[in-house]
């Protein structure tokens, strides 16, 4: 039961940060701004966005095959890994990264206890 909550409350907690980041892509003007300051094209956004929503909700429905499952796992750490590395490489200060990092330890987190429920020995 343990396993589950903490599965479940990372789960639903990064699913929804990476939803609401997402619809910010789209409807903040200044996420366009942040976007270029770290020397990313506009389209790059976009796709961002898109992803996020199709990879929160693949991690969060139940009935998602495990493969696809995978995959948004590890485009999730890939996509947290990158944003700290992007914005050190930009010259801004450690705590901007620390939100990258945060969501980077509650995603191993949620694919951790996904796979202490789903492939036990």
């Amino acid at each position: 039961m343990r396993n589950k909550i903490i599965f479940w409350i990372s789960t639903v907690f990064i699913s929804l940060w990476m939803l609401v980041s997402a619809v910010g892509y789209f409807v903040i003007p200044e996420m366009k701004t942040n976007f270029q300051h770290l020397g990313f094209p506009d389209y790059f956004r976009v796709e961002l966005g898109i992803a996020k929503i199709l990879g929160a909700l693949a991690i969060l429905l139940p009935f998602v095959p495990t493969k696809l499952k995978e995959f948004a796992y590890f485009g999730f750490i890939f996509t947290f890994f990158s944003a700290i590395v992007a914005h050190l490489s930009v010259g801004d200060t450690l705590l901007v990264s620390l939100f990258p990092l945060f969501a980077l330890i509650v995603i191993l987190i949620s694919y951790s206890y996904y796979h202490k429920l789903n492939f036990k020995n």
